[in-house]
């Protein structure tokens, strides 16, 4: 899987669950019997027991806690990981499904009808089926011929995760053995759900009050956040979640949405820097100053240092360039630290941090900033990269961005012979 290609910590602890149910199952399966229905047979209980604890492992996935997705190289690449697991979890549930019908085949077709559709009363079967349609549901709105995926309305259906996982549970607790570990992986998953729905919404978010909106262009504002009681601690270049509370807004009122920050971690203000890219966004460009906001993070592991003798060069654009403001900021406060920034915008006029990051640059001569307009000079160019960072090759790459930036960007250092494990790029296009 292309999500497992750099390996972290937390990958390893999710092969393990994963395949721990099928290794204690082993011994009571056994090996294939002979021939076509044999191999069926045994297909079909493999991939059932693996479907099964895929789901329990992507469903324990959404915990959500604050510094645990450090150890899955940041939240965006676990709820990757999630995604991922969560499609194969569904393809070996009806890999489950049609290999044990099939294997009844050469018996006859009513054995094989009668083992997919069971009399009423064997109630293991048809639990199995409800947990089957009720993943079709949760799943169906992902797919691109349902349209735009609605944020909100989506993770409002996770909760039909939760009774999919229950039934799916009781149909294999009533057919198969490790009952012991089935309800650990079981316990596991609706906890973390449960935590996620019920628990975390009052317990884990801290309340700020907004103290200032900047606007920084247009369908662009900064947000300046003082805490009610305790503060949020984070590193530069993290996010966190922001659920607004004031009554006026048009929309986004208690809706939970990702911003990265763009204050330097010892600020006494918490800034947040947000585009107009939706419903949510668009509304909070006219939230009331003095209103309450809840807080929950800090998330991502973006400058986490990979090769820590390389020097970094950031390439930024788009309300991407958040990350880089927040690190920039911290290297005016403490005099530490070293990049070259290259800032991409479609023009002076939506480069709505670059004066700040030029004196900041001024006044420390390990911090550069070029600034690169596509209106004027097109698509970012080898030849661009190289004038004004002539070692790019040797640095450590991080990229933030509107997506499209982020392939080009991907493309263009590829086809220099950038090692991959030396470029990092964060996108919130799966939320």
């Amino acid at each position: 899987m292309a999500i497992l290609r750099r390996p972290h910590p937390g990958d390893l602890l999710v092969v393990l669950l994963v395949l721990l149910p099928l290794l204690v199952a082993l011994p009571r399966l056994g090996w294939p019997g002979p021939g076509a229905m044999g191999w069926l047979s045994w297909l079909g209980r493999v991939s059932g027991i693996l479907g099964l604890a895929m789901m329990l492992v992507t469903a324990a996935l959404c915990v959500r806690l604050p510094r645990w997705d450090r150890y899955f190289g940041g939240l965006p690449r676990l709820w990757r990981l999630h995604r991922g697991l969560g499609f194969w979890a569904f393809i070996l549930v009806m890999v489950h499904v049609l290999s044990l019908a099939l294997a009844a085949v050469p018996l006859s077709l009513e054995a094989a009808a009668l083992t997919l559709f069971p009399p009423w009363h064997q109630v293991a079967i048809w639990l199995g089926w409800l947990a089957w349609g009720l993943m079709v549901i949760f799943l169906a709105p992902t797919f691109d011929f349902f349209g735009k995926l609605h944020y909100q309305g989506w993770k409002r259906l996770h909760l039909l995760s939760a009774v999919a996982l229950i039934a799916a549970l009781a149909h294999t607790l009533w057919l198969a053995g490790e009952g012991a570990l089935w309800w650990l992986l079981g316990l596991l998953a609706l906890g973390a759900i449960f935590w996620r729905k019920a628990i975390a919404p009052r317990v884990a978010r801290l309340p700020y009050r907004i103290e200032n909106v900047e606007p920084l262009a247009r369908g662009v504002v900064e947000l300046a956040l003082r805490p009610e009681h305790h503060r949020l601690r984070h590193r530069a270049g993290q996010f966190l979640y922001l659920t607004p509370l004031d009554e006026t807004l048009s929309a986004g009122r208690g809706e939970e949405h990702p911003y990265t920050i763009s204050s330097a971690p010892d600020d006494s203000h918490l800034r947040i820097g947000i585009k107009d890219l939706g419903d949510a966004s668009r509304a909070l460009q006219t939230v009331t100053p003095g209103s309450r906001v809840l807080l929950e993070g800090p998330y991502g592991d973006f400058f986490a240092r990979r090769h820590p003798r390389c020097r970094p060069l950031w390439l930024g654009g788009g309300i991407g360039i958040t990350p880089f403001v927040g690190m920039a900021r911290e290297i005016a406060a403490t005099g530490v630290g070293e990049a070259q920034l290259i800032y991409l915008a479609n023009g002076p006029e939506r480069a709505y941090y670059l004066d700040e990051l030029r004196r900041i640059a001024e006044a420390h001569p390990g911090f550069g900033v070029t600034a690169h307009f596509y209106r004027k000079e097109g698509p970012l160019t080898e030849t661009f990269l190289r004038h004004h960072c002539p070692d790019y090759m040797d640095r450590e790459i991080y990229l933030c961005g509107p997506p499209a930036m982020i392939r080009h960007l991907r493309r263009l250092l590829a086809d220099q012979g950038v090692p991959t494990q030396r470029i990092h790029s964060e996108v919130f296009d799966f939320l």
